[in-house]
């Protein structure tokens, strides 16, 4: 029942774990790479939140959705946070491998949008679609240029997770009768309130396929000196993000730039300036008591970093189109699917495509092809 009409799912056993992937059933496996797209997923969630993008985009492309580790049908096998992601990047490479893929168009959501930075700062891509994605800094626990807070990036990582959501993904628990609900954690910080759809359901149930084990999510902790009292520890999902681990910044030295696409929502609870998940803008707004202030705890600016990022990656020769969507939230993909269809068509450069709805708001280009 979580599988939408002419979407089929098999397991790829690679070099380094059992992968879980969808796929459209009439796809071609002999598709070229410039018409092949991988898909990876954001943080609690799976491969199943791609399935009506995949329904949609046109049937001459590949569209192959990777569920990552610890998600999905894919093994959970424990998680290194100390190579950042890593453990994902590398997964998603050896899954690549095992298809016979040497190169395709990557789009990533969320965490997923930083394995894809990752992946691009260690093998060819032909372009990127960055779907409200991490900062290139990581999450939590930077200043603007990236500098981190503190030494041993306190507020961030496993420990910032809810006791009781976790306890609620590990019982399965699909009602919405908790504010921490998976359900209603969907509903108030994955999309907009606006937001209606009859396959509320699978989305629920995708996101209960994240593992709770030890080395899954959320990751553990450390006691830390400064304000909230805790650490980025070493393993699990959180804490592959810490800044300590966690820089892709280096995109913009990359000597061959594939083309990006940056798609985000003005009412991301999420990834934002003032991002609901940053343990700093949570102390600043009185939700987290003893914040110690601004300069020393400042809420990170996550849009305003991977702005930053982006225009040096554009300065330096790459190509980069920003999309930003007035009161879209954290799932653009789910909340304008025509809007980000066209987009992502015109970045992998699918001659023909039909049309599709306009953007509801101004599209950015921080730079055009010549």
């Amino acid at each position: 029942m979580t599988l939408l009409d002419g979407i089929t799912s098999r397991l790829v056993d690679t070099d380094r774990l059992t992968v879980n992937i969808l796929e459209r059933a009439g796809d071609d496996p002999e598709t070229p790479a410039e018409h092949t797209l991988v898909l990876v997923h954001g943080n609690v969630s799976s491969a199943l939140f791609w399935q009506e993008l995949m329904q949609d985009l046109p049937s001459d492309l590949r569209i192959i959705a990777v569920d990552l580790r610890g998600f999905g049908d894919t093994e959970n096998l424990p998680i290194d946070a100390t190579r950042g992601v890593r453990d994902f990047s590398d997964d998603l490479f050896a899954t690549m491998q095992a298809l016979d893929l040497k190169t395709a168009h990557l789009v990533g959501w969320s965490l997923g949008a930083g394995v894809i930075m990752q992946y691009a700062l260690d093998h060819p891509v032909l372009s990127l679609t960055l779907e409200a994605p991490i900062s290139p800094y990581g999450f939590g626990g930077t200043r603007r240029d990236g500098a981190r807070l503190t030494d041993d990036d306190a507020g961030v990582g496993g420990g910032g997770a809810n006791a009781d959501f976790i306890q609620r993904l590990t019982d399965g628990d699909t009602g919405d009768e908790a504010p921490t609900s998976p359900r209603n954690v969907f509903r108030s910080s994955y999309v907009s309130s606006d937001y209606v759809t009859a396959v509320e359901d699978i989305w629920v149930e995708s996101m209960l396929t994240t593992s709770t084990a030890d080395g899954n999510y959320p990751g553990d902790s450390v006691e830390s000196p400064n304000w909230p009292g805790f650490a980025a520890g070493t393993n699990g999902v959180l804490n592959t993000m810490a800044p300590k681990y966690f820089d892709t910044s280096g995109i913009v030295d990359l000597p061959v730039k594939p083309s990006i696409l940056w798609v985000h929502g003005t009412a991301d609870a999420i990834v934002s300036d003032t991002s609901f998940f940053d343990l700093n803008h949570l102390g600043k707004v009185g939700v987290v008591p003893g914040w110690p202030g601004d300069d020393v705890a400042p809420a990170q600016e996550m849009i305003a970093q991977t702005r930053d990022v982006l225009e040096a990656y554009r300065a330096a020769g790459g190509q980069v189109t920003e999309l930003s969507l007035e009161g879209v939230g954290h799932s653009p993909h789910l909340e304008q699917p025509g809007v980000f269809r066209r987009a992502l068509l015109e970045v992998i450069g699918y001659i023909g495509h039909p049309a599709s709805p306009a953007p509801p708001t101004e599209t950015i280009i921080l730079s055009s092809s010549d």
